[in-house]
């Protein structure tokens, strides 16, 4: 009875180890589709994608004045992505941060942070808009190419994977951390990669190696060097491996014999303040010796950290420590997850670009389908002017017809009252009556020109017998 009054029709049950494995499975799943790991087909996870499709419904393109950061915040979480206000603007930040971001997909105006690891300026502050390669991914969204689904409320719809023209899930690489998984794929060249795709569509049979020769490795957007050892190229055949990569040091002469250390480029995803105060601390625990001065001299054309050495000490020997014992050197491991057909999956370097070029494929043969269908529901119009203009002196007569016709109708008036006095409406005139007119003019315009003829001959004829 108690249970009829709280309306619970039937109690199951279920061991609780089974309800929390099954569930707790759920969630992962959740997690890893929906919010973690990038789609393998235009690089984006949710959050992204949605950013930049709602910039697309609000037309923020490159070529416009920028809008605020709290406007695009407030239309994505609003209309697609029902989450907190920090989360989406931290990757809207994220997106426009060059040294983040290998090919910003959002030129922002504002202070965005920096390599020093400062945060960006509250979202009422900045203002974004997308960038023109940005633009690339919404292009031809219009045309029925990406298949739709309703937003978290049903109140409107948003679309399941973008219709990207670049292989962004390698251009820009993405780091997401999941439910009892991972993904961080680095940043590439994206000249390399359009030979790659090039390649790859001329031979459909290429193998990770064939592709390796377009693709010599990670693109950095903080530069540096990538060491190709087995690490890279397990990374690029089984989807897992690790690369070395080491900042830039160049050795400069000073004054006096003296020389100098210059950091002019850092591994990808280091702070470069957090660098200089680790050596800093090494020159003061005496770890680095024969330092005279260190200073940090980067501005907005590069970054130069400086290390003046004391005259006589040996510059590889300092360099050295500094690749050992500072983050000058590090090892970025790759573990290419994505999901394709809604599962997590590893990819390599071939199986990535399949992805890419499958859906392009499917993009192009939807949007021809729809170009297609609209120049086929237009057909029966162009059908029909192209008849008009083939009996274009029978709709002339039909035209004129029509117009004695309505000539005639707004002379069929009522009767109307002028000054309190009833007049009589006009006489009506018969529509065959009409048609007769307009066949008698037609008669006697086809003589007129008939006889003309006829003078012009004979008037030539005349002037011929003269001369003669």
């Amino acid at each position: 009875m108690e249970e009829q009054k709280l309306g619970i029709k039937e109690i199951q049950k279920r061991n609780i180890e089974t309800e929390l494995r099954e569930s707790y499975l759920e969630y992962s799943l959740a997690v890893i589709v929906g919010r973690a790991i990038p789609d393998a087909r235009d690089g984006l996870k949710p959050v992204h994608r949605r950013i930049l499709f709602a910039q697309n419904e609000l037309s923020n393109y490159y070529n416009r004045p920028p809008k605020k950061s709290a406007r695009i915040v407030g239309d994505v979480i609003g209309k697609y992505h029902p989450h907190g206000d920090t989360a989406v603007y931290d990757a809207i930040v994220r997106m426009a941060q060059d040294f983040n971001m290998r090919d910003p997909l959002i030129i922002g105006q504002g202070n965005f942070g920096s390599l020093d690891g400062d945060p960006p300026a509250a979202m009422r502050y900045t203002e974004v808009r997308m960038s023109k390669l940005a633009q690339e991914f919404l292009t031809d969204i219009e045309k029925n190419t990406v298949d739709f689904r309703p937003n978290y409320d049903n109140s409107l719809s948003e679309p399941v994977v973008l219709p990207a023209k670049v292989p962004n899930l390698l251009l820009n690489g993405s780091q997401g951390i999941a439910v009892g998984m991972a993904t961080n794929i680095p940043p590439h060249n994206l000249g390399e990669l359009c030979d790659a795709v090039l390649y790859l569509l001329d031979n459909p049979d290429a193998t990770v190696g064939d592709l390796l020769k377009f693709v010599k490795g990670p693109d950095f957007p903080t530069a540096g060097c990538a060491y190709a050892n087995k690490g890279m190229y397990d990374a690029y055949r089984e989807g897992h491996g690790s690369i070395r990569v080491r900042g830039r040091v160049v050795t400069e002469d000073r004054k006096k014999s003296a020389q100098s250390i210059v950091i002019t480029e850092i591994p990808y995803a280091v702070n470069k303040s957090l660098l200089v105060q680790k050596i800093a601390s090494l020159i003061n625990d005496r770890t680095i010796e024969d330092v005279s001065d260190l200073r940090d001299e980067s501005d907005m054309h590069g970054i130069r950290i400086v290390i003046d050495l004391k005259r006589g000490a040996i510059p590889d020997i300092i360099i050295n420590k500094l690749f050992k014992y500072t983050q000058l050197e590090t090892t970025f491991g790759v573990n290419m997850l994505a999901v394709v057909d809604n599962r997590p999956v590893r990819l390599n370097l071939l199986t990535a670009l399949t992805c890419f070029v499958d859906h392009r494929r499917e993009v192009i043969i939807r949007r021809t389908r729809f170009d297609l269908d609209k120049a086929l529901a237009r057909a029966h119009i162009v059908e029909g002017l192209r008849i008009a203009i083939d009996n274009i002196d029978a709709v002339q007569a039909e035209n004129v017809s029509d117009e004695f016709v309505d000539d005639v109708h707004d002379e069929e008036v009522s009767d109307e009252f002028v000054d309190g006095k009833k007049r009589k409406k006009k006489k009506k005139k018969d529509v065959e009556d009409v048609s007769e007119d307009v066949e008698m003019k037609k008669t006697r315009d086809k003589k007129k020109k008939k006889s003309r003829n006829d003078t012009n001959h004979h008037r030539q004829s005349s002037s011929c017998c003269v001369s003669c």
